[in-house]
């Protein structure tokens, strides 16, 4: 897969796909990411890449030539003519569809793609029209510029390609991770602790010490049933979903058991709220 991102600073990146997993799959071949200069592709002595908007208003806007220029030293198929399942051009802008983990994994699929990091009031909307297959946003907020978007996307794409994590199963066990599957293998095997995550949040975490500060790790998981774990985790997946983002509930695939630990989770919460009361 390559990744190709055209922007105003390209030493942005110098530094930022050099450390961890991005690091590793680089250097293992998985992926490519290069960082074109927009200015590069200016026709004047200034470098001139945004001017005033149509209409008045505040601000500057990116130019659509020395995007499209841009664009055509890459060898990016036209518009019309794109194979989208091979390669794909990106917009980042906060007026952009939302970024999310299923977005992530149909990005895993295309061979190229090619992200314009907006900057300023945002990109002349002929880029858009005319170039680009889609226009993200990483969430409902705004940045200087679209290099932290392309940070972040290009970083949530390759963990999930194959062979960029230590483990296959890292990336479906997680928050936003996709839904269990019937465990395989030695059916003598101990079960497995874990639980795909079916779209809701992933469950807390411990390590050593078991104390800490007067607080000590949950006994469940101190005592090596892994049936009690599974159910645990689960539990406390669906409790930290419905406390902080509660709409992924409304989505997700959730079963019979599920919708029973809700209940009881509900009923949880009514009780400490009227011993509180």
């Amino acid at each position: 897969m390559r990744f190709d991102i055209i922007t105003i600073f390209p030493d942005f990146f110098t530094s930022i796909f050099e450390y961890g997993i991005l690091r590793r799959a680089r250097a293992g071949g998985l992926v490519e990411i290069a960082t074109h200069d927009l200015r590069s592709f200016t026709h004047d002595r200034h470098r001139t890449v945004d001017d005033r908007p149509f209409g008045g208003g505040e601000g500057m806007v990116l130019k659509p030539q020395p995007i499209h220029d841009a664009l055509a030293s890459l060898s990016i198929s036209p518009k019309e003519q794109r194979d989208t399942k091979r390669e794909s051009v990106i917009l980042l802008s906060a007026q952009g569809r939302p970024f999310t983990q299923a977005v992530a994994h149909e990005l895993t699929e295309i061979e190229r793609v090619v992200m314009i990091c907006g900057r300023y009031e945002g990109v002349d909307e002929r880029v858009n029209e005319l170039m680009c297959d889609r226009e993200l946003s990483i969430g409902d907020y705004v940045l200087s510029g679209g290099e932290l978007g392309a940070a972040v996307i290009v970083d949530a794409v390759v963990r999930l390609l194959p062979g960029a994590l230590g483990h296959p199963d890292s990336s479906r066990f997680e928050s936003f991770g996709a839904q269990d599957v019937p465990e395989e293998g030695d059916p003598d095997a101990p079960p497995r602790a874990t639980h795909g995550a079916g779209g809701i949040l992933d469950y807390p975490h411990y390590t050593r010490p078991a104390e800490f500060e007067g607080v000590e790790v949950p006994e469940v998981l101190q005592g090596g049933n892994h049936d009690v774990i599974r159910l645990w985790r689960r539990k406390m997946a669906l409790r930290k979903t419905l406390e902080n983002r509660p709409d992924l509930l409304e989505k997700a695939a959730l079963g019979d058991l599920d919708r029973k630990l809700l209940r009881e989770i509900e009923a949880e919460r009514r009780r400490v709220g009227g011993d509180s009361a």
